[in-house]
């Protein structure tokens, strides 16, 4: 008998083609294997096995051997043996066939972004084409391909999803926003709002990314824990571990996997036995944040608590909103405002810490500041506002215009009227912000490592010095690693951060390719407003009485004048709320 060769290849995906499927043995190693193709069997034997896989299996077994011929029998048997050659021919090759796998299409970003445009609901998201392909696929498995000259490879695997930005589509507002010229008012020269283009609520909410931002460098930090720390040359503190000069310098050797000094050195987890300690009911609200966190601190009682304002339904229901205080503070709140049974006011969620790490209120204002990292672990996103500032702005639309958009992972503003460190040294020594001492010894120190007045040779960067009073950032690797190591600076030296800021940031820039966006003052004014800290707010005289009912009988009398000018002293004039320098200066 004659048996037609038909070449084994790949036919359209129709009855009887090779259909690829994939299973993994016991070492995990993912290998292909195909169903039978009868079209490439003999006819004989796909005629006699398609008698066979019609009839019911025990039934057509007996009758097969009482009627048919022994030589059709032995035929057919030939054909199993083949079928079964093939099916181990496969097996042996495996990695050697096609595997196609058809793109998962699902509601995301183009190269993991997205396009923003003006007019449109939530609903309306699905109109942005958008596609990325399924993350099992791209980690964990292997895609094939067939190449032109019918030779099969294996393709790596593909790497990990980053957001990367994004562009709105032309005719936005935001698209070509810029900032108009400063009002025309002589008078008013001090720092003012200006206007700043936000999407709405709705806009951003759909905006928010769906991936991390890709962090340089590094990927893993681990951060060190010592229940008995030494102290070193000078400096630190037992909170911060007191990090010796080598450890400092070998934490700015960026690495992949770091191992580093980043606050709560003691205890079970951050704020639980680390000389910042918090209430375990309040450690468990904390653990249950996720995506969008806004917090704030006062300790001391040093200012008044003001609810953030312009807050959508969306945020009231998912943002979560902290505030830090001390003891001295709960007292304060307790006996002036409405802190009830579940601890809150408003929308904050009080927090009361014990056994702070140092006697200085600023300085244990900068714990939660820097470390939201540490104590929030499952926060994606996060918006720092001092004490003293009052949010005016949903948090979404903050993300999205100086995060998102500007495709950043941290963001603060720039100084309105400083740029350099060296001059804002001499203008905390002059206001008395620290003692003159610390403050000298700190610059000296930063001038031996390389520090230099600001020029435009440091362009694009535009300043050295923040308005370290709101703090935007994505918790990510390399963000993280930023706010540790300004933190340690913070624990080191003075508390001033404004001073400690560009000598971290460029010491990472010179190893990364990352950087902080600086945006203009005027642009924070604009969601936050700047009030007073409540020891001013007390030296204020009392507003006037009101004026009594007189008859007609009873002479007028005239009201003594009060003078009602807030006694602003050197110290407190950087909070002032003073009027947008003009756009061309530097911030």
């Amino acid at each position: 008998m004659t048996m037609t060769n038909v070449p084994l290849d790949l036919r359209p995906s129709s009855y009887g083609s090779l259909q690829p499927y994939q299973q993994q043995n016991q070492n995990g190693e993912v290998f292909l294997q195909q169903k039978v193709d009868q079209s490439i069997l003999p006819v004989t034997c796909r005629k006699a096995s398609n008698m066979f896989i019609n009839k019911e299996k025990d039934d057509m077994f007996m009758w097969m051997f009482k009627f048919t011929p022994r030589k059709e029998l032995g035929m057919l048997l030939l054909c199993f043996v083949s079928v079964a050659v093939m099916l181990w021919i496969l097996y042996v090759g495996k990695g050697e066939v096609t595997q196609e796998f058809s793109p998962i299409w699902t509601l995301g970003f183009i190269n993991n972004s997205a396009v923003g445009f003006s007019g449109y609901s939530p609903a309306s998201v699905d109109k942005i084409k958008t596609h990325e392909f399924n993350r099992s696929l791209a980690n964990d498995e292997t895609k094939n391909i067939i190449n032109d000259d019918k030779r099969i490879t294996a393709q790596p695997p593909l790497a990990p999803n980053y957001f990367t930005g994004y562009s709105l589509l032309p005719g936005n507002p935001c698209e070509n926003f810029t900032l108009p010229p400063p009002p025309a008012d002589k008078k008013r020269t001090g720092p003012r709002p200006c206007p700043v283009c936000y999407l709405l609520v709705e806009e951003a909410i759909a905006l928010m990314p769906k991936s991390p931002s890709y962090s340089p460098i590094v990927k893993n930090l681990t951060y060190i824990h010592e229940e008995n720390s030494t102290r070193s040359e000078f400096g630190g503190s037992v909170f911060g571990g007191y990090p010796s000069l080598k450890q400092r310098l070998e934490s700015y050797d960026i690495k992949e996997s770091m191992i580093m000094h980043c606050g709560f050195v003691t205890g079970d987890k951050p704020g639980r036995k680390t000389k910042f300690d918090i209430d375990d009911s309040d450690l468990f609200e904390m653990d249950q944040c996720g995506g969008v966190l806004v917090a704030s601190a006062i300790f001391g009682a040093y200012d008044l608590i003001h609810q953030p304002k312009n807050i959508s339904d969306f945020s009231k229901k998912n943002v979560c909103f902290f505030m830090f205080v001390d003891e001295q503070t709960e007292r304060f709140l307790k006996n002036s405002s409405d802190l009830d049974d579940n601890k809150r006011i408003g929308l904050w969620r009080i927090v009361v810490v014990h056994n702070l790490p140092y006697t200085d209120p600023r300085r244990n204002g900068k714990v939660p500041k820097l470390l939201l990292h540490r104590l929030f672990p499952n926060v994606q996103y996060s918006l720092w506002v001092d004490g003293k500032l009052e949010l005016v702005v949903d948090p979404y639309q903050i993300l999205e215009r100086f995060l998102w958009r500007k495709n950043a992972s941290f963001a603060i503003s720039r100084h309105y009227r400083r740029f350099d460190v060296f001059v804002e040294a001499d203008a905390n020594k002059a206001a008395a912000k620290y003692d003159n001492a610390s403050i000298d010894f700190q610059i000296d120190f930063y001038r031996r490592e390389g520090l230099t007045p600001y020029s435009e040779a440091k362009l694009p960067i535009t300043s050295d010095v923040p308005e370290g009073c709101v703090v935007i950032r994505e918790h990510i690797p390399i963000s993280n690693l930023f706010t540790c190591l300004w933190f340690n600076e913070v624990d080191r030296f003075t508390s001033r951060d404004q001073i400690s800021f560009s000598t971290v940031r460029d010491k990472i820039m010179s190893k990364t390719n990352w950087t902080v966006y600086m945006f203009w003052d005027c642009e924070r004014r604009n969601f936050v407003v700047q009030g007073y800290h409540r020891d001013i707010l007390e030296h204020w005289s009392p507003p006037p009485p009101p004026p009594l009912l007189l008859s007609a009988s009873s002479p007028p009398t005239l009201p003594i004048p009060i003078d009602r000018t807030p006694k602003i002293t050197a110290s407190a004039a950087e909070i002032f709320v003073e009027p947008y320098v003009d756009s061309g200066q530097r911030g």
